[in-house]
């Protein structure tokens, strides 16, 4: 019979692989505590209509690559490719702006994208999203920045570049469409189908576009920096003199767009030469509007997004590095011994140490090699005159030394080998 296969672009994450997502999550985890915020999480099905008001009819997102699908009763659900709507609605709902408007929030998890599987890139791909709700003052900007560099620096990733931009307000728009509308006039011929589409519905997208010819049409486009409105050049102003002020160095990309519809004023990604031209780690930019716009009241929001199989694929340590060892492996003789090593096993697991056993009743070298092949600290060795003389041996296996138990019940050799292996 035929083996079944996981879908093409979801992918298993194996033991040997799961310790480092365990690693740089608890790292996130902790670097976000530290800056105040609290973990939510949320379904990764949720109605299509919230990404619909979110992201925009217009994005590649919607338009093609959300799983989406009719349910019973003839409303249409969707897999969350985005976690910012998600986290927005879960905040309206539960009127958690109404016992404080500024909430600071964190998700980790998976979302969904029916994009082309290419490497480093799945259909069912995982994210860690900050959201910082409910504060418009660009020191916020900043400090948010400072907090994702902390993170990404405290998994050992270097090399890192900051590229910023100001996307303005509503305000701004007219005149930077007015004018970008004009440069392509002539150029119609030459865009791609999508942005030749967009250009009614929303004209900045075709920064956004990956199509290599409608890059090169917008080398020499209008820059919207230049048609910012002077509240949103004061706020981009304040953000970078704040970023100065924690010595972070940045690039001002006037060419960087956001791939959503809501981002407003400050836009930013983190890159990293060793990523080739997709050079994108994590990103993100403000978007003051949105709650509005899903049905809540006028608070402002920033927030970022990191994918997890392109950061771990970048940690520079060894795999083994992240592999948790045996303290302890427990080499059982004989049944007698078998029945004491099984309860001593796991009253060690008890009291916190990592603790492994042979059930099969093997030769003693054949359990020495197994413990070898786990890479234990230490190997006890039982057997049935060891239980009758109450000793057991036990080995330091990184030093190759040996030495003598004695011990009078099971309470006093678990004792015993505690204290050693915390020594």
């Amino acid at each position: 019979m035929k083996i079944i296969t996981a879908v093409k672009g979801f992918k298993d994450i194996l033991p040997g692989e799961t310790e480092k997502w365990q690693y740089v999550e608890e790292k996130a985890r902790g670097i976000f505590k530290d800056f105040g915020l609290r973990e939510i999480k949320v379904p990764i099905l949720e109605k299509t209509e919230l990404f619909r008001r979110s992201i925009g009819e217009t994005t590649d997102i919607v338009e093609k690559e959300m799983y989406t699908f009719q349910d019973i009763g003839d409303e249409y659900l969707a897999l969350r490719p985005e976690a910012t709507a998600s986290v927005i609605r879960a905040y309206l709902q539960h009127n958690i702006h109404a016992t404080d408007p500024v909430a600071k929030l964190f998700t980790i998890g998976p979302m969904f994208r029916r994009e082309r599987p290419q490497k480093g890139r799945f259909r069912q791909f995982h994210q860690i999203n900050v959201e910082l709700i409910g504060l418009d003052d660009p020191r916020v900007d900043a400090e948010l920045i400072l907090m994702l560099i902390s993170f990404l620096k405290s998994v050992r990733l270097s090399d890192l570049g900051l590229e910023i931009n100001s996307l303005g307000c509503p305000g701004c728009r007219p005149s930077f469409r007015k004018a970008i509308l004009a440069f392509l006039q002539d150029k119609k011929d030459d865009l791609c189908k999508d942005c030749l589409r967009r250009l009614d519905t929303n004209p900045l997208r075709v920064f956004d576009c990956k199509v290599e010819g409608c890059g090169e049409i917008i080398i020499d486009a209008p820059k919207l920096l230049d048609y910012i409105c002077s509240e949103c050049r004061d706020h981009f102003e304040k953000v970078k003199e704040y970023l100065k002020g924690f010595d972070i160095s940045y690039e001002v990309n006037t060419k960087m767009v956001r791939g959503l519809d809501y981002y407003t004023r400050t836009a930013f990604e983190i890159t990293t030469e060793s990523l080739g031209a997709q050079n994108a780690i994590a990103g993100g930019g403000r978007y003051d509007r949105l709650i509005k716009e899903l049905g809540g009241p006028d608070i402002p929001g920033i927030g970022f997004a990191i994918g997890l199989e392109r950061l771990i694929s970048m940690l520079p340590m060894k795999d083994e590095e992240f592999i948790t060892h045996p303290h302890l492996f427990i080499a059982a003789l004989g049944d007698e011994a078998q029945k004491f090593a099984y309860t001593l096993c796991n009253r060690l697991r008890m009291r916190g140490i990592r603790t492994e056993m042979d059930y099969s009743g093997k030769s003693l070298k054949s359990q020495m090699k197994r413990s070898n092949k786990l890479n234990s600290h230490y190997t006890l060795i039982l057997g049935e005159r060891e239980i009758e003389e109450k000793k057991a041996e036990l080995r330091n296996m990184k030093e190759g030394t040996q030495e003598t138990i004695s011990f009078d019940n099971i309470d006093n050799i678990e004792e015993t080998i505690i204290d050693i292996v915390e020594r």
